[in-house]
């Protein structure tokens, strides 16, 4: 069975187990999954409404982004998990003389590449989700702040989660260009992320006062 197919109690048994995956880069990517459910849940508390009248077709584009992404998402935690089991597979090759160590190495490097562009992707789904949110915080309705709030720090948790996936990744990649790559696009996606959090939940504590 698919894990995005699961019950969230066999979800999180799988997570338990003693396998070690689906490991942080699954569950980053399904934080970021209920970011989106949270942002779509708002706007479908928002549209209709003749008080927010004036913001109908900015939300209902923006409920139709949150379902896409949170599809996405949810494929994602899948796709982590075998992006892990191609660097397991390509580990268990084998290395008896020169040629098979060479294939190995190549195996290996090509699945480990993977499993950290995946979780690239992951943390930059969660970022756009991030960068949704204070026009959703300005214009949504008010009455579900405190699940704007949490949307935030679902995307936030993702993104952090997704990105240090990608370092331990990137970390064991022979290429120093490609490890270098991945290490400043983490730089730059954390250092953007952060802002865009800090300055969202600020919005939610100033009204929750």
């Amino acid at each position: 069975m698919e894990l995005k197919n699961m019950s969230l109690r066999e979800f999180a048994s799988e997570v338990a187990s003693s396998s070690p995956a689906p490991g942080g880069g699954s569950v980053a990517a399904y934080a970021g999954a209920q970011g989106f459910a949270l942002v779509a849940m708002v706007c479908r508390l928002t549209i209709g409404k003749e008080k927010f009248s004036s913001v109908q077709e900015e939300m209902k584009s923006l409920l139709a982004i949150a379902e896409k992404k949170q599809e996405s998402m949810l494929a994602l935690v899948d796709d982590d998990t075998e992006g892990f089991k191609a660097v397991m597979k390509a580990l268990s090759l084998p290395k008896n003389g020169d040629e098979e160590k060479a294939l190995r190495r190549e195996a290996l490097e090509e699945a480990t590449l993977m499993a950290a562009v995946i979780p690239l992707h992951t943390a930059r789904e969660c970022l756009a989700g991030l960068r949704e949110l204070p026009g959703l915080l300005d214009k949504g309705n008010p009455n579900a702040l405190s699940d704007m709030g949490v949307a935030a720090l679902m995307f936030k948790s993702g993104l952090e989660g997704a990105l240090y996936n990608v370092q331990i990744n990137a970390i064991g990649l022979k290429s120093p260009e490609k490890k270098e790559d991945l290490l400043t696009k983490c730089k730059a996606l954390r250092s953007e992320g952060n802002g865009l959090f800090e300055a969202c939940q600020g919005k939610v504590l100033e009204q929750l006062k």
